[in-house]
Parts: structure tokens; C-alpha cells; sequence
């Protein structure tokens, strides 16, 4: 345990350990502690189905067996970031994704065969159209699949899917934030830079217009999205949009926003090391589980942006077994 008194990352890596499932400790060592990806990816592989899927609450906030196309974006981006985001794993991903595919040539929020699981009474799958393609699932994915040079036949239609719902959120539609951050991981991913700059720009003035984004974490009340409910998202901040320097989202916000949103984040940490919910625990499991993943997402947000100084050591410490 850390001492009384112990910094915000010695308290933070204490609360990954002590509470975290073995896929979040595992990120962790690899992020912080020279972890083999190894380790990882044997992690992540006790959530994939016999579909190439992943499923078995990989979020918390979806329950139950069955391989959901949010769980396979959240496992695509643990694969991402040890480097192992290709090959025949993206083919055995590709293939369960096409095996789903709606008519539209993209992904559903939910998997068909999902009724009767728990989940999250907010979540957006549950408004979700039977047959209808979901920019919050495809933009992800097609995203992470081009970002690591992956080709498959399936790319092609989800491809043409997300540039179209993108551009419909751009004409004059009140976008959800969580639909932005999506459009956000497709256009970060996606190799015709030329386009997804000119869209970039586009949906930045969306969210700038409509005020997606809490500019001023001081203000009372914490600006839009606060006091979220089943019906209303959390607040998002420019780091929610941004969680890179070189996201094309990072240039809808100026210097000083960002530094505010940062700090913000930062001084979220709680006096058990770890960062909050930003919605209600909805089953006594989902906060335990979801906390060290909040958590391991603001210490690598904060790293990627300079934030070093309030992230672990790279190397144990003399103190610790």
C-alpha cells in the first residue's frame, strides 16, 4: 500500500493493483512497468468468442456471453496499443464483423443476439433500430483497422458508411458527444488525411456551436451533460475528443481550454487513487470494474499530453515487492 501522504501516481498505481481485473493490470504493467504484451493479449483472449468476437462484459457495461461489436472495438484498441492490432487477428476480427454487418455494410450498437443480457439502462444500444448501422460501433473499429494497414473486403462498405454519417452530423444535426468521440477515432484512423481534416474541421465547429464541450470545468454547474441521467450524457471535455496531441480533434480547442481540461482531469483523481464513474453504478459489479478502467484512461490521457509528472515511475520502486 502507498504511504499517508504518497503522490497522486504512487496512490493511483496502488488502486490499479488492488482492485483492477487481470486485463487492466496487465495494461498497466505494459504502459507503466515494462509489461509484455504478452501477458496482455492472454488477457484480452479470455473475452474472445468462438466468432472471432469479443465478448463476456470486456465493458462493463454490457453483460453476458455474447460478442457485441463495442466489446471488439474496446478489444481492437487494447491490441493497438501493445502493437498487435493485425495479421490474423484482424482477420478473425474481420470476419465476425462481417458475419453482423447490417444491411448498410456496417455494425449494429447491439448484436442481434443480445436480448435477455443485462446492460446498462443508458446505454445507447438500447435505443439502437433492429438492421440499422451505428456510427458509435463502426467509426471505432474502421478506425483502428486502418490505423494499423489492415485491408479486408468488409472495409470498403463501413468505410462509405462512416464518411456519410459523419457528414450528416455536420449539417445541422445536434450530434450525442459519444457520437462525436466516434467520428473522432474513425477520422484519426482513416488514410485520406485531406478528407478527414476537412471533416474534422467541419464537426469541430459542430461541437464548438452546440457547446458539446465543458470549455470551463470551473464554472458553476460544470457546463452542459452535468448531472448525467439515464436520458442526458456526462459533461465531455476537450480531452474526452482530444486523447492525443495529434488527434484531429485537438485543434477545435486553443491552448489554454485544453490546459484547463487537463488540469480538470487531473484533479479528479480521488483519495483512493482512483478516477470516478461519470455515470451512476447502475449493478454492484460495473463500479468495481470500471473504475480501474476510467482510471488507466486518465493516466495514459495525461501522458500522452506532457502530463509525466502526475504518471508512475517507469521502474519499481526499492520499496515495493
Amino acid at each position: 500500500m502507498a504511504p499517508s501522504g504518497a503522490s497522486p501516481a504512487a496512490r493511483a498505481e496502488d488502486f490499479i493493483w488492488l482492485t483492477a481485473r487481470v486485463l487492466e493490470q496487465r495494461r498497466f504493467a505494459f504502459h507503466f512497468r515494462d509489461g509484455s504484451p504478452d501477458a496482455v493479449e492472454a488477457a484480452l483472449t479470455a473475452y474472445r468468442g468462438d466468432d472471432g468476437g469479443y465478448g463476456h462484459a470486456l465493458d462493463p457495461d454490457l453483460r453476458g456471453p455474447v460478442s457485441q461489436p463495442h466489446h471488439t472495438a474496446h478489444a481492437l484498441r487494447v491490441l493497438d496499443e501493445i502493437g498487435r492490432c493485425g495479421d490474423r487477428r484482424a482477420e478473425a476480427v474481420c470476419r465476425f464483423l462481417t458475419a453482423i454487418s447490417t444491411p448498410d455494410g456496417a455494425l449494429p450498437a447491439l448484436h442481434p443476439a443480445s436480448a435477455g443480457w443485462p446492460a446498462a439502462p443508458w446505454h445507447p444500444a438500447a435505443a439502437a433500430r433492429a438492421g440499422t448501422g451505428s456510427l458509435l460501433t463502426t467509426g471505432p473499429v474502421v478506425g483502428l483497422l486502418h490505423r494499423n494497414a489492415v485491408w479486408h473486403a468488409w472495409l470498403f462498405r463501413a468505410t462509405d458508411f462512416c464518411w456519410a454519417a459523419i457528414d450528416a452530423l455536420t449539417l445541422g444535426a445536434r450530434p450525442h458527444p459519444y457520437e462525436v468521440e466516434a467520428a473522432v477515432a474513425f477520422l484519426d484512423g482513416v488514410p485520406d488525411r485531406k478528407r478527414a481534416e476537412a471533416a474534422a474541421d467541419r464537426l469541430g465547429r459542430v461541437v464548438r456551436d452546440q457547446r458539446l464541450a465543458v470549455l470551463d470545468p470551473d464554472r458553476p454547474g460544470g457546463g452542459p451533460g452535468e448531472g448525467a441521467s439515464q436520458t442526458r450524457p456526462p459533461a465531455h471535455f476537450p480531452h474526452d475528443f482530444a486523447r492525443s496531441p495529434d488527434s484531429r480533434a485537438r485543434p477545435w480547442f486553443t491552448d489554454a481550454e485544453f490546459a484547463r481540461s487537463l488540469d480538470h482531469l487531473a484533479a479528479a483523481q480521488q483519495e483512493d487513487g482512483g478516477w470516478p464513474l461519470r455515470r451512476r453504478a447502475w449493478a454492484p459489479g460495473t463500479a468495481l470494474e470500471g473504475r480501474p478502467m476510467v482510471t488507466l484512461d486518465a493516466l495514459l490521457t495525461l501522458r500522452a499530453h506532457g502530463r509525466g509528472a502526475a504518471l508512475p515511475s517507469p521502474r519499481i520502486c526499492a520499496d515495493r515487492p
